[in-house]
C-alpha cells in the first residue's frame, strides 16, 4: 500500500479529528491537504503507526491555523456570535435543567472556540477521540503533566453550565450585578478574578479589551447594566446576561467563573447584531 493509500484509508479519521479541534468543514478540508503534503514529504516507511503519526500532524497543522485565528480575530476586533438561549425562571427545575442541557450541547463548537488553542487540541484529541495524554504531549510539544491541566482547563470551561454548578456561578455574577449597581468597589474585587479580561465588542472594529481586576471593577457602571435589570440567559453553555435598553434588547454578556470568581467577561454591544443572535428583527432605522 502506497503513502497515499494510507492517507485515504484514514482520511475519515483525520477529517473529523479537524473538524473538531477547527470547527470548519472547508478548514478542515484544507488542514487534510496540507498535511498529506507534509506527509508525502516526510514518507510513511518505517511508521509503525501510521494511523497516529498521521493524526499528530494534522493535530500541529490545526494548531497552527488556530493560532492565526486567534490572531487574526483580534486585528478584527471581534467577538465570535454567541450561542443565547433565554430561560424561564419560574419554570419547574426540571424543565430548567432540560433546557439548559439542550444550550451547552448547541453550544458546545462556540464554546471551543472561546478555548486557547492549546486547551482545544487537548480536549479534542483527549476527552472527543480518547488519545492518551503522552501522544497528545507529542503534539503540543509540551509534557504529559502539563496537557492533562490544559485538558482540564478546557473540561471545566465545557461543562462550565452543569447544572450542579449553574446556580453556584449565577450567584456569582448576580453579586457582580449588584456591586455593579451599588457602586460597591470592594464588593467587585470580591467576585473577580485577579487575571480577569473583560472584551467588548461594540461593532466599531476594535475589539476593547480590559486586563486586571482593580480596572475592570473600575469599569464596572458602564458595563453593568445600570437602566433595568438584566434578563438570566445562557450563552454558549455559561452564565450570562440581557441587557434591555428602551424596551429591546441591547447588550449580550457572557461570564466565565472559575472557583467561584468571575475570570472573563465577554460583550457583544451593537443592538442589530444581538437582535440577530437572540433571532429577532432589528428595529428600522
Amino acid at each position: 500500500m502506497d503513502d497515499l493509500e494510507v492517507f485515504e484509508q484514514h482520511r475519515p479519521h483525520l477529517h473529523a479529528v479537524a473538524l473538531r479541534i477547527l470547527g470548519s468543514a472547508a478548514e478542515a478540508d484544507d488542514a487534510l491537504q496540507e498535511a498529506w503534503i507534509r506527509a508525502s514529504r516526510a514518507g510513511l516507511d518505517g511508521v509503525e503507526n501510521p494511523g497516529g503519526w498521521l493524526t499528530t500532524i494534522v493535530s500541529r497543522v490545526c494548531l497552527t491555523l488556530l493560532d492565526s485565528q486567534s490572531r487574526r480575530r483580534e486585528d478584527d476586533g471581534h467577538l465570535p456570535d454567541m450561542v443565547v438561549a433565554r430561560v424561564d425562571e419560574h419554570a419547574p427545575d426540571p424543565e430548567r435543567e432540560a433546557l439548559l442541557a439542550d444550550a451547552v450541547g448547541s453550544a458546545l463548537t462556540v464554546v471551543l472556540d472561546t478555548l486557547s488553542p492549546a486547551e482545544r487540541v487537548a480536549f479534542v484529541l483527549h476527552d472527543l477521540f480518547g488519545l492518551p495524554f503522552d501522544d497528545v504531549a507529542r503534539v503540543l510539544d509540551r509534557s504529559p503533566d502539563a496537557v492533562r491541566q490544559l485538558a482540564s482547563r478546557a473540561r471545566r470551561r465545557t461543562r462550565g453550565s452543569d447544572p450542579d454548578t449553574a446556580g453556584a456561578d449565577r450567584a456569582v455574577v448576580d453579586a457582580f450585578l449588584a456591586a455593579a449597581r451599588g457602586g460597591s468597589f470592594e464588593d467587585l474585587l470580591a467576585v473577580l478574578d485577579p487575571g480577569i479580561t473583560l472584551r467588548a465588542d461594540l461593532g466599531t472594529g476594535v475589539l476593547q479589551v480590559i486586563h486586571g481586576a482593580r480596572t475592570v471593577a473600575e469599569s464596572a457602571r458602564a458595563i453593568g447594566p445600570t437602566r433595568a435589570l438584566p434578563e438570566p440567559v445562557i450563552v454558549d453553555g455559561r452564565v450570562g446576561v440581557l441587557v434591555h435598553a428602551g424596551g429591546a434588547p441591547e447588550r449580550i454578556m457572557r461570564f466565565t467563573v472559575r472557583e467561584g470568581r468571575i475570570a472573563a467577561i465577554d460583550v457583544i454591544a451593537e443592538p442589530a447584531r444581538v437582535a440577530r443572535l437572540l433571532g429577532l428583527r432589528p428595529a428600522a432605522g
